[in-house]
């Protein structure tokens, strides 16, 4: 929280500007998707330059070229998405459980990123959802799935991957690409406002041709092998 609102006070002559820019774009059927992406890469990177948040960026090269693939990256925190905003330049969505959609300030971001949101306890909304999703991709948009579920809360240490993560995936015959994160619970999950590093990891992306034989259980542990194993060499740099 500490360092939430120092990225405000530090941005206070600019926040109103961006507030109701970001609200403008949550309901505008006019603005484009590239519009929107890059306002919010702008107010990303001014947070972060106010928060004292370094991002060390790996695996670029690795993002496929043409749109329409989902990234399943492990999850810690809150910043995690913000992590992928600010190094990706391709414009993304992402799933959201449905407990966040009304969160001040955030509904307006997810809203403009047309974010879906999932109710984990309803089996039937949560396949519409995974549906939406692979139409979506299947049409060239790219997505975000925490396999988690939730956040880990434990450091750098990966819980399960849930395999119904992936049947949008399977569903859409896209690429996957595993995404490791370290360290990305420290800017808004710590205590303190001094100046912190994480790191992302961009993972070289699985084709349908790779996992079109491989259940969404052993894609699952697929993923997040590739995950720990980069998370365990990351840490060692």
């Amino acid at each position: 929280m500490k360092r939430i609102l120092m990225m405000i006070f530090r941005n206070l002559f600019l926040f109103p500007g961006y507030y109701f820019k970001m609200i403008y774009y949550a309901y505008s059927k006019k603005a484009s998707e590239i519009d929107k992406y890059r306002h919010m890469k702008k107010i990303v990177k001014r947070a972060n330059k106010g928060g004292n948040v370094i991002i060390e960026c790996y695996g670029k090269e690795n993002i496929p070229k043409k749109d329409g693939f989902i990234m399943f990256p492990n999850h810690q925190g809150m910043y995690d998405v913000l992590a992928i905003i600010d190094t990706l330049d391709h414009p993304l969505s992402v799933v959201i459980k449905k407990e966040l959609k009304n969160i001040p300030m955030l509904k307006w971001v997810f809203r403009a990123m047309g974010a879906l949101d999932m109710d984990r306890e309803d089996v039937r909304q949560s396949m519409k959802v995974i549906l939406e999703v692979a139409k979506q991709v299947s049409a060239g948009r790219n997505y975000v799935i925490f396999p988690e579920g939730t956040r880990s809360k434990c450091g750098n240490q990966v819980g399960q991957f849930k395999g119904g993560s992936f049947k949008s995936a399977t569903k859409a015959k896209c690429p996957i690409v595993p995404v490791a994160l370290v360290d990305s619970y420290k800017p808004f999950d710590t205590n303190t406002i001094s100046k912190v590093s994480m790191k992302i990891c961009y993972l070289k992306p699985i084709e349908y041709e790779e996992y079109k034989d491989m259940t969404t259980t052993d894609i699952s542990e697929l993923v997040r092998g590739q995950i720990v194993e980069k998370i365990k060499e990351m840490e060692n740099k």
